[in-house]
């Protein structure tokens, strides 16, 4: 009896050990655990330092060839291998990227068959993975109906996520575009708005840790994912049948073999791993060269003050004044130029910016046939026949690029269209931003023309809606760190005016101060930033503003979080290409915030230009490279050498 119940004990623990298996980070700390339950699921959790951030949750997927989500028996494992690697991207948050992580595949049978491998990539706070598929018999592609991926936080963990929205939904049926409110420390259980959330998503754990989770390298040959909750497990989901105007599948068909996009999953003891994090292009590669040298910078852009009304040639040849006082690189020409202005005129109107030294960016309706938006140029961009056709003429007249509005979906269809629209815009030397649109993922490495995404609830709706300017800090605290810590974001705000109207005595107004709209030229970050300053600015705004908007960058060699809390404050310090640090922090309480910056990427003794309470002031470094400061509510600080 003894010896058979020592047996069972040896085959159990034998068993144990031969399905378990652990993937640690380059310094240990990370770590995720694998194994396969009595479903034939394979299973992980991650742990940080030994605490467990994310508990047993599964993997695996449903396809037409096989339902891999349970079944399933561990086949192999590869060795961990290190993985190092450097690269540069102009269109970054940062300039150079350097990374060293562990990557090791584990290899999971169905029957006799190979049904997928799991690749993980893991360095000393990120964590990547996905999935191989094989072909199975003489299958060489297959549909994927769902997949079980998942993560389940532990108990008590505080969630600050955006809910997914309704399909055909919003103005003109234009939605999902990820333009809703972030729930700020909300429990978990609840599932949006009934439809999940869409990444980036936030979450702090009870022992004080953060993590987000999030996607990476989606193109045409996947669809984009959201998260269902389901008690306190978030797992991977697919579009909804009804987006795209119903057209295309949600579920992605692939080549077999084949790949599913990364998922991601970032940690740490504070809020910089997120700040900070660049797994977001450390896994993913180009898709193609570009064909020129693209050029960034700072750009005007009428239409969140004047609205569709200031679509005309008079008013757009103000604005091209305005960017060349000012010393900036573009103006953004947005909708209803083609009827309001006309092709011809706006040939003559891009050669008069170029006298003035200005690029053109123009909108487009991205619409064929899923969205009823009146605005044109419509009907141009949605078939590869009439969108060379177009930008051939763009071409022709010295176009920069486009702003594509109304892209509501995630599915499979879509991310072709997407993809199509960077490749045919980079044969014409073409930088495009979306708006309307989804989250970009991976997107400023994979497509070398690719500028930013709206995908936040953005600058168009403090012209909309009061109650957005009433909270506009509130959502400043956390895009740093959540929205725009996983790619380029084209807010469009850094308002002076004190009403969004041309007049600037009506209108929704702004409650928060002018050095917060300096704050968050440096806290949002897009290499063409199209900021909403006004003719009339020059003169009824603060001449220090108006100095300190003219010199701002848009391309950052390095970044650091310094501090701060999700609906309460955030401080960051960015340096730009040519050296110069900026340190930026805006305060979302109700009273002012009393904070000592450290100023060590100042050397002692500099003398430092010192923005808070709408005034600008000189202070010299000390020996402790700290300054004291009192932000006001809904105000900012800036420090630049």
């Amino acid at each position: 009896m003894k010896l058979r119940l020592f047996t069972f004990h040896f085959s159990l623990f034998v068993f144990i050990a031969m399905t378990a298996q652990t993937v640690s980070s380059p310094d240990g700390n990370l770590k995720v655990n694998l194994s396969v339950n009595a479903e034939g699921t394979p299973v992980y959790n991650v742990t940080f330092g030994g605490t467990t951030v994310i508990e047993d949750s599964p993997l695996g997927m449903a396809t037409t060839v096989g339902d891999f989500t349970k079944g399933l028996t561990f086949k192999e494992q590869t060795e961990p291998k290190t993985v190092t690697d450097k690269y540069t991207l102009a269109n970054g948050k940062q300039a150079n990227y350097e990374f060293t992580a562990v990557e090791q595949t584990f290899t999971y049978n169905r029957g006799n068959n190979i049904a997928l491998d799991v690749t993980f990539h893991v360095d000393n706070n990120n964590i990547a993975f996905r999935y191989k598929v094989y072909k199975q018999r003489d299958r060489l592609a297959t549909m994927v109906g769902n997949e079980v991926t998942a993560f389940t936080m532990p108990e008590g963990t505080k969630t600050y996520l955006c809910p997914q929205m309704t399909p055909q939904g919003g103005f003109a049926r234009t939605t999902p575009s990820y333009e809703t409110f972030y729930e700020y420390g909300a429990e978990m259980g609840k599932n949006g708005q009934g439809r999940g959330y869409t990444f980036p998503a936030l979450f702090e754990t009870p022992n004080n840790l953060w993590v987000m989770l999030c996607e990476t390298g989606v193109d045409g040959s996947y669809c984009a994912s959201r998260l269902e909750c389901k008690g306190r497990t978030y797992t991977v989901t697919y579009p909804e049948d009804t987006e795209f105007g119903g057209v295309g599948t949600s579920a992605p068909g692939i080549m077999l073999p084949g790949y599913t996009p990364w998922r991601t999953i970032t940690v740490g003891k504070t809020l910089a791993p997120m700040a900070e994090t660049t797994i977001m292009w450390d896994v993913v590669a180009p898709r193609f060269e570009a064909s020129q040298q693209y050029k960034y910078g700072r750009s005007v852009w009428s239409w969140i003050i004047r609205m569709d009304a200031s679509c005309n040639y008079d008013e757009q040849k103000e604005y091209i004044d305005f960017a060349a006082q000012l010393g900036w690189e573009y103006i953004l020409i947005d909708a209803l130029w083609d009827t309001n202005i006309g092709y011809d005129r706006m040939a003559e109107l891009v050669a008069y910016a170029r006298t003035k030294g200005i690029g053109v960016f123009l909108w487009y309706n991205s619409n064929g046939y899923w969205n009823d938006a009146p605005q044109g140029p419509r009907g141009k961009l949605h078939t590869m026949i009439e969108r060379r056709k177009e930008m051939a003429w763009l071409k022709k007249v010295g176009v920069k690029g486009l702003k594509i509005d109304f892209v509501g979906s995630d599915k499979q269809q879509t991310m072709q269209l997407y993809e199509d629209i960077f490749a045919d815009a980079n044969d014409y030397g073409l930088m495009i931003i979306f708006h309307g649109c989804t989250l970009p993922r991976g997107w400023e490495r994979m497509y070398p023309n690719f500028v930013a995404c709206e995908a936040v609830r953005a600058s168009e709706n403090l012209s909309f809606s009061q109650n957005d300017n009433n909270i506009e800090a509130l959502a400043a605290t956390i895009h740093p760190v959540l929205r725009n810590a996983v790619g380029n974001m084209d807010f469009g705000g850094s308002a002076l005016n004190k009403f969004y109207s041309k007049n600037n005595q009506r209108g929704n107004h702004r409650v928060t101060t002018d050095v917060y709209a300096l704050a968050t030229a440096i806290l949002f970050q897009t290499p063409v930033q199209n900021f909403a300053l006004a003719p009339n600015n020059l003169t009824d705004a603060p001449a220090w503003a108006i100095d300190f908007m003219k010199a701002v960058p848009t391309t950052w060699r390095d970044i650091r979080f310094i501090d701060g809390y999700p609906g309460r404050y955030i401080i960051m310090a960015r340096q730009a290409t040519d050296g110069k640090w900026y340190l930026a922090g805006v305060n979302a309480t109700k009273e002012p915030l009393k904070v000592t910056l450290p100023l060590t990427m100042f050397p002692i003794g500099t003398d430092v230009t010192v923005y808070i309470d709408n005034a600008k002031t000189t202070q010299r470094v000390n020996k402790k490279q700290t300054l004291a400061v009192t932000i006001p509510s809904n105000g900012g600080v800036v420090v630049n050498d």
